[in-house]
């Protein structure tokens, strides 16, 4: 808009319309490409390093929740501005709005009520995964010694981190008598790679944007299934020995499934670590590897040779998670543009 010069209500409509003023069909494109980043998490899971896979999906899941979410609200808006007294208030005019605007009414307040169900689910799981944290760290802080590994009389085989402050690695007694010695050193540097790289907070800002937008659901099993690699393979690295690896996570799995462990709440809340529920997929193990749960997943990979950087995908869905943003920051842009338009009709 140029300073000082003033529109009368008829040549700002007229600006409003030839100047294609108002969100456009870009604006939807945060909505779609969600969808998109569904189909490509397992695939990009596969194919990528974990470390590379999992920052990529962990950070991909926040920025689409943001993306679509800041969409969500720039259509509600687009409605509340429409209100004639909303827009006495702001010194607006309404016909300049709503020729500008090419957002339809009835999906402008569908975007404010998705918003509100969006916030609200938001704010439960940040408000339920923060107090996991909480009682896993004071759990954490009541367990016996000083060590970092901590070893309980119970037959129930389990190993899992504990976040805290230190970090509590928890294995059970039940779980050291099903594996050999070098599996449990196995065992010891996968569950050492959950603690010092946090791994916790990866699945904790997947599962985050996942409340937010149900779509990033399978981007956040993605991401709970590439810490686990990341630490397989950080494992295989300790070891030296990729088989051994993969032996000692298909033994600790299936140990697990033969007697599930009876979890405190806020490790279950947290999902961290060989949950028993990955081992009993066994009437999947018979299918192709496409349709496998996560533990015949990463026991392959181990018996595979480390996955190679493939900078090309990791880019292009970089990429594809860029144009989400660009079309959210066009569509504030234009809505901006618009009101400034409608303000200068007054």
């Amino acid at each position: 808009m140029i300073r000082g010069w003033k529109a009368g209500p008829d040549r700002a409509v007229r600006a409003a319309e030839g100047q294609g003023t108002g969100m456009q069909l870009a604006v939807y494109l945060p909505l779609v490409i969600p969808v998109l980043a569904a189909l490509a998490a397992r695939p990009l899971a596969d194919r990528l390093p974990p470390v590379a896979a999992t920052w990529l999906l962990a950070a991909s899941s926040l920025a689409l929740a943001l993306t679509s979410s800041a969409v969500l609200g720039l259509l509600a808006l687009s409605a509340l501005v429409r209100i004639p007294l909303v827009a006495a208030v702001a010194d607006m005019s309404v016909p300049v709005i709503s020729r500008g605007d090419s957002v339809s009414l009835p999906v402008a307040i569908a975007a404010g009520a998705l918003l509100a169900a969006a916030a609200a689910a938001a704010t439960r799981a940040l408000w339920r995964r923060g107090a996991a944290i909480v009682a896993a760290g004071r759990q954490a802080r009541r367990l016996p010694g000083s060590g970092q590994v901590v070893v309980t009389e119970d037959d129930a085989a389990d190993a899992y981190t504990l976040p805290g402050w230190p970090c509590r690695i928890v294995i059970t007694s039940g779980m050291l008598r099903a594996l050999s010695e070098p599996e449990r050193d196995v065992l010891l540097a996968h569950e050492r790679s959950h603690a010092v790289a946090s791994h916790y907070l990866f699945t904790s800002a997947a599962r985050l944007a996942a409340a937010a937008n149900p779509l990033l659901r399978p981007v956040a099993a993605q991401v709970c299934y590439t810490v686990e690699r990341w630490a397989d393979e950080r494992a295989a690295a300790a070891t030296g020995d990729r088989p051994l690896t993969a032996r000692a996570i298909a033994r600790a799995a299936l140990a697990t499934s033969a007697a599930p462990p009876d979890r405190d709440a806020p490790m279950t809340a947290l999902g961290l670590v060989i949950p028993g529920g990955e081992a009993r997929e066994g009437k999947h193990r018979r299918r192709a590897l496409r349709g496998a749960g996560p533990v015949p997943r990463r026991v392959a990979a181990l018996l595979g040779p480390p996955p190679r950087t493939r900078l090309l995908l990791f880019c292009a869905a970089v990429a594809l998670v860029g144009v989400s943003g660009l079309s959210a920051l066009d569509a504030a842009r234009s809505l901006h543009a618009l009101v400034e338009l409608a303000q200068s009709a007054r």
